[in-house]
């Protein structure tokens, strides 16, 4: 069986499979904008967290070092380390990553259509599950 037989609905399973996790698309946008080192990522990611009033908890250290090595993996991202004795690590988007991070922005777009209603439903799911 070729790739180009493989059922919708497996390759888009294929698709959600590379993007799991609660930081990995947060880390992709980040590197978006380029060339970055570990301590840019986390800090850039936990500011616009913090700016948006998230209550979630920041990403921490142990997180992103298994988003990134996993995205890694996946070929999602290069890892780049300099030579010598400090060595320094950055990371890019390989353009795999970029066409998959092309590919999110209508389910965001769709997401933010649908804003309210994604709102008030998941607000009844917490009364209903606060109940039960």
């Amino acid at each position: 069986m070729s790739r180009s037989d493989v059922p919708y609905r497996h390759s888009v399973h294929f698709a959600i499979e590379l993007l799991k996790g609660r930081w990995t698309v947060a880390v992709m946008a980040e590197l978006a904008v380029g060339e970055r080192q570990y301590r840019e990522i986390l800090t850039a990611i936990n500011k616009v967290e913090e700016q948006s009033g998230s209550q979630q908890r920041p990403l921490t250290d142990r997180v992103l070092t298994d988003t990134l090595g996993r995205a890694v993996r996946d070929g999602l991202i290069e890892r780049h380390a300099e030579t010598g004795h400090f060595k320094r690590v950055w990371y890019t988007l390989t353009p795999m990553g970029r066409r998959l991070l092309r590919a999110v922005r209508p389910l965001a777009e769709w997401a933010k259509e649908h804003h309210e209603y994604l709102d008030r439903r998941a607000g009844r799911l917490d009364s209903e599950q606060a109940g039960a």
